[in-house]
């Protein structure tokens, strides 16, 4: 039963594959809850198989609640380990309403301290996130929370959240055969700060199944269920059902030489890699049960030729675009609706406007560099936007610590978010100019600097030029025209 196990983080040993509770938002999207004891009972079956390990989250309905009944009634409850999430909404924040979600939390499922909390963000634009992590990291320290996790996020801000220092040892992302990001640069920031990926959407919301082998495209109304929408969206941007279709009659043909399923194959392969610590597999509690299918996972290995037949196959599928994430963040949005009216209203301007002189408009970032020094982040004059000299300050921290691609990305951040407050985007971005403090950090800042402006191309400088302040890598200024 060993293989069936994994240690996430020390004191942590969670089952390699999770039983995912996101299906009872689902199931309670009519607005009945579900009795928490008779659906905590079905927790139990899981437990007794060896899948100990629950994924939930504060938002995915009244799971939480159902899995700290089945803690609290159940024999089997304390073997369980419970990982959520908490996903608040974009916008002005505080150190007590980060408290008060977790002990929320702590509260519905019935512990003293949550094995491990993923934060999710929504803006990286607005630096509150940052603010949030922090607060958590702390509420890590007062014991509230066992482990810290992030769900959703890029490659190039997990390197920036590890780099400073907030104690990581997870990230929850989309992984499977028809979505291969984690696999990019992602899989390199885990292996070098020491992270394990959990990966959600293996089985792209049932879709790796006999269920749909040489079966019609399927069209979906109002009334089907979130997965099946969010994942058809995938394989539409992954080249279409045809396409699909066809990596489906290859998966089929390897699983019916071990005597498998198609899901086991397609979750296998996805298992086997190095940087994944577990799958999450979703679970509708009380109405099905793939248990015993499950296990078979552990019953069989693929071979050199399944892999090499796999990879083949899978290098005629599209590339999903962007990075991990990203499908939360800007378009194509790869949700159920398309967009994210089902998660959000809206997402606030991160920084407050002010009337300047002339009829111009300011932000102010809140350093107090800004203050000693006499100068605005950035300025609106008809329509054209100038941001100042930017470094990784924030607070009295200095963001991504001596990692000078991490400083890049919250300077860039920064920038971006001045420039959204101000009407703008990056796209109206006509014009950079970076200094180094010392040139041998040229390439990693000019990296960080071509990820984020790659379709964009402003014009731009780069110079190696003594920075005021110690610690700080990079400073970049902006302009940006309407």
């Amino acid at each position: 039963m060993d293989k069936l196990y994994t240690e996430l983080a020390p004191g942590l040993k969670i089952s390699r594959v999770l039983t995912g509770l996101w299906q009872i938002a689902d199931m309670e999207k009519a607005g009945k809850e579900l009795d928490p004891y008779l659906t905590g009972m079905a927790m139990a079956p899981y437990v007794k198989a060896g899948l100990t390990t629950f994924d939930m989250a504060d938002h995915y309905g009244s799971a939480e609640v159902i899995a700290g009944t089945f803690r609290e009634k159940h024999d089997l409850g304390v073997q369980a380990q419970f990982l959520t999430k908490w996903v608040p909404k974009p916008g002005k924040s505080s150190r007590e309403e980060t408290k008060d979600a977790v002990v929320h939390a702590l509260k519905r499922l019935k512990v003293e301290s949550i094995d491990l909390l993923q934060f999710h963000a929504w803006n990286y634009a607005d630096p509150v996130w940052l603010d949030q992590l922090f607060w958590l990291a702390e509420l890590k320290k007062e014991g509230l929370i066992k482990h810290l996790g992030v769900t959703n996020f890029d490659s190039a801000h997990l390197r920036m959240v590890c780099a400073s220092g907030i104690p990581i040892v997870s990230n929850q992302v989309s992984h499977s055969l028809i979505d291969q990001r984690a696999s990019g640069e992602m899989s390199n920031v885990c292996k070098e700060f020491g992270v394990k990926i959990l990966a959600y959407g293996t089985l792209a919301g049932g879709f790796f199944s006999e269920k749909w082998l040489g079966k019609p495209e399927p069209v979906f109304d109002k009334n089907a269920n979130w997965s099946q929408m969010k994942y058809k969206r995938f394989i539409d941007a992954a080249g279409g059902w045809s396409r699909f279709q066809h990596l489906l009659e290859i998966v089929d043909k390897i699983a019916k030489r071990h005597k498998v399923s198609i899901a086991n194959v397609a979750t296998k392969y996805i298992l086997d890699q190095e940087y994944i610590a577990g799958v999450i597999v979703g679970s509708r509690l009380g109405q099905s049960n793939y248990i015993e299918d499950t296990l078979k996972l552990f019953s069989f290995n693929l071979s050199a030729v399944d892999l090499k037949v796999i990879n083949s196959v899978k290098s005629i599928l599209y590339p999903i675009p962007g990075d991990c994430g990203d499908e939360y963040r800007k378009p194509p949005f790869l949700t159920a609706s398309g967009d994210l009216s089902h998660h959000l209203e809206s997402i606030p301007k991160p920084f407050q406007l002010e009337k300047g002189p002339n009829g111009s408009t300011k932000v102010f970032s809140g350093t107090s560099w800004e203050t000693m020094a006499g100068y605005c982040r950035a300025l609106k004059k008809g329509n054209r936007i100038f941001v100042s000299g930017t470094t990784a300050t924030h607070g009295d921290k200095i963001i991504g610590g001596k990692d000078a691609a991490a400083q890049t990305t919250f300077i860039l951040d920064k920038i971006e978010g001045a420039i959204i407050s101000l009407g703008g985007k990056m796209e109206n971005v006509v014009r950079t100019r970076i200094f180094v403090n010392n040139l041998k950090n040229w390439e990693p800042v000019a990296r960080a600097h071509g990820d984020r402006f790659s379709k964009i191309q402003p014009a731009n400088t780069l110079v190696e030029a003594k920075l005021v302040g110690e610690g700080y890598l990079v400073e970049i200024e902006a302009e940006a025209e309407l």
